[in-house]
Formats: structure tokens, C-alpha cells, sequence
């Protein structure tokens, strides 16, 4: 593969407090949208778009104590006609546990997250905390676990030896799923299926990265973006790679 097939442009700001930010321009302009639910081939070894596990097939780690505990709480408001496997989890003693490694994380069943509502369930097949979300009103980031929420937008961020913090927001490739990245067999933002989006990715999920960065570093992101209406980004690999297809 050419070091041009993946290639990204970038913008960086210096916000109030003296931290540096930088953004992929070219995947915050694209056209990448979730595709849950309308083909999604998911993460397994193979295609399997039949089953709609989308992303949800491992389940999901927690970050912190608090994103465990918040959606802890969460599911606790669930009622059975919301999620399918309600009855499971009481029987494995609730939906998250810590598994083999020490790491918490939610409880897996017939190979998927057991927050996963299965094709056929009387709400549709999807998470259970999304879609109850959504039944009150409310935003599904605030009720899911932080990762599920995030992907596929990527959150880095460090500091050198002066103290300067540099924050990093990018799309989340294979290699943040860590070795086991590499073994599926699609991934949706190395795929032109997902790239089908009306709206860029700065505008679909505006709430998810003011959720990541708080509000500065977003307007400042839009208003670069937006600064004149005749300016051209560079457009995303995978839809450069569809109109080659094409």
C-alpha cells in the first residue's frame, strides 16, 4: 500500500489554557456515518451482516469507575420489554463483570454484548441503552458506555517533558482496537460502505466531540471549517477510493 492511500490533512489550535489540539480535517469533512442496522458487516473474522452486532460483538471496557458506575445505574432503569437479556443478567449476576485480564467490562452472551438486542426483539435489534435513550428523549451518549459512544472518533492526548498538552481527535483505526484490530474482517472506517453520510462528521456528531473536547476547541474547529465557502478539503481515502471504483 502507497503511504498516499491513507493520507490525512490536519489543522492545530493553541485554546485559552495554553493546550494544543489538533484534528483530522479530512475525516471531520467526510461523509462517514454509522451504518448499524443498514448492512453493517461488523467485527467478527468474517462478514456477518446478518447477525447486527455491529461494533457490540466483544462488548464494551470502561474507561473509568465512573463510566462502570454510570452505566450500571442505567441499566437499573431498563425494564424487560427494553432489553432482551435483562433475565440473563440476573443470572450472571448482573451485566458487567471483570474478566481474566482485571479489566471491567460489560458480560458477553452468544458472542455479543449482552446489552445487545438480537434481530427479531420487539424494539428492533440494537443496544438496549441506546434505544432506551432515545425512547425518553434523551442522548444515547449520555446512557452508553464512553468507548461505545466515542467510536469511531478517537480521543489522544500527552504531554512533553515542559508540561505542554497536546490533544489529538482523530477517526479510530484497527490499530486502537489493539492485536485484535487486525483480525477483523471489516472496519468501518477503512471501508467506503460506511462513507455515505449527508452531513460531515463535524456536524453528525457535533455532541460527541463537544463531549470529547467541551466547547472551545469544537468552535474553534468549526470556524476554520467554515471559514470560507469556496475552500476544498481533502477528501476522505475510502470515498477517493470509491470514485476509483466507480
Amino acid at each position: 500500500m502507497s503511504h498516499l492511500d491513507d493520507l490525512h490533512e490536519w489543522v492545530s489550535f493553541t485554546d485559552s489554557d495554553g493546550d494544543s489540539w489538533q484534528f483530522d480535517v479530512t475525516f471531520m469533512t467526510s461523509s462517514y456515518m454509522c451504518i448499524y442496522g443498514r448492512g453493517c458487516p461488523g467485527v467478527f473474522t468474517e462478514l456477518a451482516p446478518e447477525y447486527e452486532h455491529g461494533c457490540c460483538t466483544y462488548g464494551a471496557h470502561f474507561v473509568d469507575t465512573q463510566d462502570r458506575r454510570s452505566i450500571g445505574e442505567k441499566a437499573a432503569q431498563l425494564t424487560e420489554d427494553e432489553w432482551e437479556l435483562a433475565g440473563r443478567a440476573a443470572e450472571m449476576g448482573g451485566p458487567i463483570h471483570k474478566n481474566d485480564e482485571g479489566e471491567w467490562m460489560t458480560q458477553s452472551v452468544d458472542d455479543a454484548c449482552i446489552f445487545l438486542n438480537r434481530p427479531g426483539h420487539r424494539n428492533g435489534a440494537g443496544c438496549a441503552l441506546h434505544l432506551a435513550a432515545l425512547a425518553r428523549g434523551e442522548r444515547p451518549i449520555d446512557w452508553k458506555p464512553d468507548v461505545c459512544w466515542q467510536v469511531p472518533i478517537r480521543f489522544d492526548d500527552s504531554t512533553d517533558d515542559n508540561g505542554h498538552t497536546t490533544h489529538i481527535v482523530r477517526e479510530w483505526k484497527r490499530r486502537d482496537w489493539g492485536e485484535g484490530g487486525s483480525e477483523f474482517a471489516w472496519w468501518c472506517t477503512d471501508d467506503p460502505l460506511a462513507f455515505v453520510g449527508d452531513r460531515p462528521v463535524w456536524k453528525s456528531h457535533r455532541d460527541e466531540i463537544i463531549e470529547i473536547t467541551g466547547a472551545e476547541p469544537y468552535e474553534m474547529l468549526v470556524d476554520y471549517l467554515t471559514a470560507g465557502s469556496d475552500r476544498i478539503f481533502l477528501p476522505h481515502p475510502q470515498v477517493r477510493r470509491a470514485d476509483t471504483r466507480a
